[in-house]
């Protein structure tokens, strides 16, 4: 880091000071996170139990649950200890690392959503090769490349704020280390270092999520020459996932397209992108899919019938 750095912990203001509105934070979050995990986790364990979803695109699915359940994990945790405590500190190494692991799960949501368009492509509208083109070692390789990127991208996060020089103030107004309050708190001038970052995240986010929705917008042009209920399942599946693409992108973009700079509500949009996304993501999937409903119904029958015939054989 700089030689004249001198910060070894951070002071988070957190969200609110108020030690009742902490407490009753403290619940409502409590509650989202276990939410979370119990909703993407039954996600993943339904697609790997389920022989019927033995195809890409659950694979993609469970993929991106999982990674919801982790992104969830690299906030929510310190979040829900902080509104416990008085004092909310966070060390220099800590608040590195809750970084890197932010934005390298967050890329790789990146890369899962836009391979998953890819899937959906080729699903509609080459439907003959779909089998042939994603085939199993084809998925893999793209989940490989989606850790690559989203490691090369986080350790660029981290390397620009590891080498600035932080000799105080050390308060940062917000509940969790990210880019622009660091850049805030540097002793230095951080002016291009931020066009880095715009063009690094916000760019980015932008190109990707306009990418997205234009190819999201040929496989629904692509339709007309379908049936009717070969309609109803592709605008099904494709509006689940533009939901999920627009819930993710949307906050990150109004976070990162803009010059180094702070607003009170960059806190809630955190909070939305952070915390209440990954436990949507489920809720739309499920709620939209009829075979996953169908699967998770199948396993809690199975589940329920195997306990009671143990129950019974037990008083027998």
């Amino acid at each position: 880091m700089g030689q004249n750095n001198s910060v070894s912990e951070f002071i988070l203001l957190g969200l609110t000071e108020d030690p009742a509105g902490q407490k009753t934070l403290f619940v409502v979050f409590l509650l989202i996170y276990i939410g979370t995990m119990v909703g993407n986790l039954l996600i993943v364990w339904t697609v790997i139990a389920s022989p019927s979803l033995d195809s890409p695109m659950y694979f993609f699915l469970a993929y991106l649950s999982l990674i919801d359940a982790l992104y969830s994990s690299t906030i929510l945790p310190k979040l829900l200890i902080d509104l416990l405590c008085d004092k909310k500190t966070i060390s220099l190494t800590a608040c590195l690392v809750q970084l890197f692991v932010e934005h390298l799960f967050g890329g790789v949501e990146i890369f899962l959503l836009v391979f998953m368009a890819y899937d959906r492509y080729v699903a509609i509208c080459k439907p003959l090769y779909y089998l042939t083109i994603m085939n199993q070692r084809v998925c893999v390789c793209l989940v490989v490349v989606s850790w690559i990127g989203a490691f090369a991208h986080a350790l660029v996060q981290v390397f620009s704020v590891y080498k600035l020089p932080f000799c105080g103030p050390n308060i940062i107004d917000h509940f969790a280390c990210d880019m622009y309050p660091l850049l805030g708190l540097a002793c230095t001038d951080t002016y291009f270092l931020g066009l880095t970052v715009v063009g690094n995240n916000g760019a980015i986010s932008v190109v990707v999520f306009m990418l997205l929705l234009l190819s999201y917008g040929i496989i629904l042009n692509s339709l007309k020459t379908h049936s009717q209920e070969g309609r109803r399942k592709a605008l099904s599946t494709c509006s689940s996932h533009i939901m999920v693409i627009v819930l993710f992108f949307v906050p990150c973009i109004f976070m990162y397209v803009r010059p180094v700079s702070n607003f009170p509500l960059d806190k809630f949009i955190t909070v939305f992108y952070t915390v209440f996304t990954p436990m949507l993501n489920p809720l739309i999937y499920t709620l939209r899919n009829l075979e996953i409903k169908k699967s998770m119904e199948k396993l809690c029958r199975k589940i329920f019938t195997s306990d009671r015939i143990r129950i019974s054989s037990c008083y027998s």
